[in-house]
């Protein structure tokens, strides 16, 4: 199963994929070469498949976690100075996603958004510390029962080149539901309350709309 953000490339890989395959098998006369322009066009269209992966997921929903908004290792774990939603100290929990990760953005938290706001910016690469403040990204916040205002930002990084997201003022939504997609990068922000205990550890991985990263 794959997501509809990467239904329109997915075809055009496989379109070129062939067109490609068929020039080079009447081109190209060395079976070595020919061999070898083949198996790499397989190997990037396998690529391109796996990066937009879907998979079927039995979510565990909880009002009394947060969960992990996307597939990838926990980066950062630190008390910030959050200034464009909150204005106060949170804790920041980051998870980065390698190439090979699924790419689907999940609410963390049910309930109503209340703040959406997209920024262009730079496209360094996701571990940059200054990447949550100048590179392009999304904030989003969803005003939840248990924790209050809950932020995820997600961060384009040197591969990626554009943010999907699909969250609006005034939604309802579920958690675990899609909020986004990144194409092709790269790192997820989530700011939570000082008081909410954190169940992640530095270097864990972690699974989006299955991980609990904190709890009440």
């Amino acid at each position: 199963m794959f997501h509809k953000e990467g239904h329109k490339i997915i075809l055009i890989a496989l379109v070129l994929c062939i067109v490609l395959s068929l020039v080079a098998d009447y081109f190209v006369e060395n079976s070595f070469i020919k061999g070898g322009i083949i198996i790499s066009l397989i190997v990037l269209l396998v690529l391109i498949l796996q990066f937009f992966r879907n998979p079927k997921r039995a979510f565990n929903t909880d009002d009394n976690h947060v969960l992990s908004p996307v597939d990838g290792k926990v980066v950062v774990i630190e008390e910030v100075f959050e200034k464009e939603y909150y204005n106060e100290k949170r804790i920041q929990v980051s998870v980065f996603m390698s190439p090979v990760n699924v790419h689907v953005t999940r609410y963390p938290v049910g309930g109503d958004v209340v703040y959406s706001k997209y920024h262009p910016g730079k496209f360094l690469v996701a571990w940059h510390p200054k990447s949550s403040e100048e590179n392009e990204r999304t904030t989003v916040v969803v005003k939840s029962e248990k924790f209050g205002d809950v932020l995820h930002r997600q961060i384009a990084g040197a591969m990626a080149k554009r943010i999907v997201n699909y969250a609006k003022e005034g939604q309802t939504v579920n958690q675990a539901d899609d909020s986004g997609f990144i194409k092709f990068g790269s790192r997820v922000d989530v700011f939570l309350p000082l008081n909410a205990k954190i169940d992640v550890s530095l270097n864990q991985k972690v699974k989006g709309g299955i991980t609990p990263l904190a709890s009440t």
